[in-house]
């Protein structure tokens, strides 16, 4: 084994979106095999040529023990023999050096899926990591920008003859990896002609671009590279799609150079006449802006929900024996909310048999005497009031208790549908209790939600930062489950008197009825997660910012539980 290293300026993070392709470090290289189907073993020749800006800053070749017979059609072509790996190493010695030799760059190869394939298979095959770095493959390059006319094929002899190349590819790893360096070089110079200058740009050149859609990447030079939304307007200054980025101009460049493929927003881009940028000081603040945006413009290529206030809610209704109803509006006292009208109504039918309370439609009154049941006593499906046989004081815990349920003062229902599920499944029951126990299982997640979006929406204000990764910090002032201001202090700039400004110029928020207080449960999600983020931390609050300690957070290792058991049966 052979290894050879240069000396070079330090590689850009390949997570740094947009790094110029001079300043990328990409290894190619070549594999010799035993075949062409990939497997644990059958490498016999590893070449490899680490280069960056044009200097080769290293180079890796060994020949493998492929642990089987090399076909004699395979030797004829790559004049590799058996002699010749006899006391070669075996793959499983080698990958370990050419595992770090890779490490952090851009993975080039002529027909690369090929490669790539044994490459993986034999880290999967002798249990190292399977690297995930980016791939090139010429041949898919050269494709795309060489016609017929200036060479009869693609092969790599074809294209190496094509750009001049000093090495003439002769079937041996190194001697085919050098010879690809030279055809990657003069492919880069092709499509930096098309204005591909970017790592990314490259990884996103896809054939079926057209030049009219290419042409629009002009719509991005505006936009500056601070995170924020973008929103694509059509022909009649409406908006088409709305979106949001770390990097305004490198995400809406991607548009026009193939990375998307989905089809209705390549229909999209081919309408859009325009893209505005509006700039927000971090993620946060750009996730939220994003749906409040589509909510009012209500994009016709947004697939996100276009009504964050479209929720569903149960409540007790307001009578001598009530019953839990579905709702739209929610109200206080109500749970949710909840995605689905299915959702709401299934919590709903679950938390009504674990309180005993009735289903039915019938009004009744608490001084009414003891009439016919109605149609859903008969079958079973009713509470005890309609068959007459239950006074409104014997009816009267299972409200209270459901009352508590949604105020978190208590969770007895939950409890008491626990111990129905423990009743089945004593009795054998257990396609009937796993199915009480999927339906409790979305009663428990629903309460739980409902309890911490409401406990972030009840506080007045509460402002927290998160560090930004560089020294700095990221500042939210929320004010009733809602974004009220958004502000970074850099490294260096004292915190304090940014929060100071960052609150008196903050939106005023007035609270609205039911447990979010007029807040959508999208916003107070997408708040609610930030917060919860490692490193996020309180600056100040309000109040006390607090979970029910009776609700339903107590449940949380029971639904893991039911999680793992759903998985287990799902694998059998």
């Amino acid at each position: 084994m052979t290894v050879a290293r240069g000396s070079g300026p330090a590689q850009l993070a390949f997570d740094e979106l947009g790094t110029p392709l001079r300043d990328t470090t990409f290894v190619v290289f070549d594999l010799e095999t035993t075949g062409t189907k990939p497997g644990p073993d059958g490498i016999t020749e590893i070449g490899a040529v680490k280069v960056r800006g044009g200097e080769v800053l290293g180079e890796f070749a060994t020949l493998v023990d492929p642990g089987m017979p090399i076909p004699p059609q395979v030797v004829s072509i790559t004049g590799i023999t058996q002699a010749m790996v006899f006391d070669a190493p075996r793959i499983d010695r080698v990958l370990p050096a050419f595992l770090e030799f890779i490490s952090g760059a851009v993975l080039v190869a002529h027909n690369a899926a090929f490669d790539v394939g044994f490459l993986r298979a034999a880290c999967q095959g002798h249990g190292y990591p399977v690297p995930k770095p980016a791939v090139v493959c010429t041949v898919r390059l050269a494709r795309r920008v060489i016609t017929r006319g200036e060479t009869p094929s693609h092969r790599l002899s074809a294209l190496a003859a094509l750009f001049n190349s000093g090495t003439v590819p002769n079937h041996r790893a190194l001697q085919d990896a050098r010879a690809t360096v030279d055809v990657l070089h003069g492919l880069l110079e092709r499509v930096g002609s098309l204005g591909v200058q970017s790592l990314e740009e490259l990884l996103d050149y896809l054939p079926e671009v057209t030049p009219q859609q290419r042409r629009k990447r002009g719509m991005a030079a505006h936009l500056s590279t601070n995170p924020g939304v973008y929103l694509f307007r059509g022909p009649g200054d409406e908006v088409l799609y709305v979106g949001t980025a770390s990097n305004l101009r490198r995400r809406v460049r991607q548009y026009f150079t193939g990375s998307e493929s989905r089809g209705r927003i390549r229909e999209m881009v081919a309408l859009a006449t325009g893209v505005e940028g509006i700039e927000c000081a971090h993620a946060l603040e750009a996730e939220v802006r994003e749906l409040r945006l589509i909510a009012a413009h209500r994009p016709a290529y947004n697939r996100r929900s276009k009504n964050p206030h479209n929720s569903w809610w149960i409540t007790l209704t307001d009578e001598a024996f009530p019953r839990l109803s579905v709702i739209r509006l929610p109200k206080d006292g109500s749970l949710g909310p909840f995605r689905s009208q299915a959702d709401a109504k299934l919590a709903a039918d679950t938390l009504s048999g674990a309180a005993r309370l009735r289903t039915c439609t019938q009004r009744i009154s608490a001084t009414a005497p003891a009439g016919k049941p109605c149609v859903l006593a008969e079958l079973g499906r009713c509470g005890a009031p309609c068959a007459g046989h239950q006074s409104a004081d014997e009816y009267r815990p299972g409200v209270i208790a459901v009352a508590d349920l949604f105020a978190g003062r208590d969770s007895e229902p939950l409890r008491s549908a626990a111990r129905q599920l423990e009743l089945l499944s004593d009795a054998q029951h257990f396609e009937q209790a796993a199915r009480r126990r999927d339906e409790l299982a979305l009663l428990v997640r629903s309460v739980d939600r409902a309890h911490r979006l409401a406990s972030l929406a009840t506080i007045p204000e509460l402002v927290a930062a998160n560090p930004d990764g560089e020294g700095g910090w990221e500042f939210a002032v929320i004010r009733y489950g809602r974004l009220a201001s958004a502000g970074v202090a850099r490294r260096g700039v004292p915190p304090m008197p940014v929060v100071e400004m960052l609150v008196s110029s903050a939106e005023t928020v007035r609270p609205g009825p039911g447990p979010l207080h007029g807040a959508s449960r999208e916003e107070v999600g997408i708040l609610l997660r930030w917060l919860c983020r490692p490193g996020v931390r309180l600056v100040r609050t309000a109040q006390p910012w607090a979970e029910p300690a009776r609700g339903a957070g107590s449940w949380r290792p029971w639904l893991d539980l039911v999680g793992t058991a759903t998985a287990l049966e799902q694998v059998n």
